[in-house]
């Protein structure tokens, strides 16, 4: 039984010395080429989304006017709006994200993402029994959004929030979730000072 080489063959013509690729080494390279070419295109973006916890600055993190203050009176929690700092052309009406404002009295707020921390449903105020409730599971939370009862792990996500020139700013582009808890001042939770 002969024994044959792998990667090349050699056939001599007249005057021309001609290396000729076998299949399987054809194939074989081309695979690699593929393989080579999938991985930039899987890795590129697995390393945008592993590095993108270092960036910093974008428009992602932005400070949103709500309005002014005067528009929030004393002792009432009100629904209000902002547009999303960083939308995109398809996402239509979902740039506008409503929050729940509460304000206690002068330049002291709470300021608590719609959203219940059970599954995310949005969490309605009901000013009578001055109680956030949750119409999927029957999460309750009180009016500082501390949990009362049902499902819900823990109390509502808390914006960071400042206020200039009478104007009412939210940390926006950043939902508030455990990993991006809000910093508490001690009074006020989100409170951020020297901003």
């Amino acid at each position: 039984m002969a024994v044959r080489e792998l990667d090349t063959h050699v056939k001599e013509t007249p005057g021309v010395l001609h290396k000729q690729l076998p299949r399987r080494a054809f194939l074989l390279k081309l695979g690699f080429l593929l393989n080579g070419i999938a991985g930039v295109f899987v890795g590129v973006p697995v390393l945008g989304y592993l590095f993108s916890s270092f960036r910093t600055t974008g428009p992602f993190k932005s400070w949103v006017t709500l309005g002014p203050i005067a528009g929030f009176p004393e002792n009432q929690t009100r629904l209000a709006k902002y547009q999303n700092p960083n939308p995109r052309p398809w996402d239509g009406q979902t740039t506008d994200i409503p929050c729940w404002v509460r304000r206690m009295q002068g330049e002291k707020f709470q300021i608590f993402a719609i959203n219940c921390t059970h599954l995310g449903c949005p969490v309605r105020w009901f000013e009578e029994s001055k109680l956030f409730m949750c119409p999927c599971h029957g999460g309750v939370f009180y009016e500082d959004g501390e949990h009362a009862a049902g499902p819900p792990p823990r109390r509502l996500y808390v914006y960071q929030f400042k206020v200039e020139n009478n104007e009412l700013f939210i940390a926006a582009g950043v939902m508030p979730t455990l990993a991006t808890p809000s910093k508490e001042d001690g009074e006020i939770a989100g409170r951020v000072t020297g901003a």
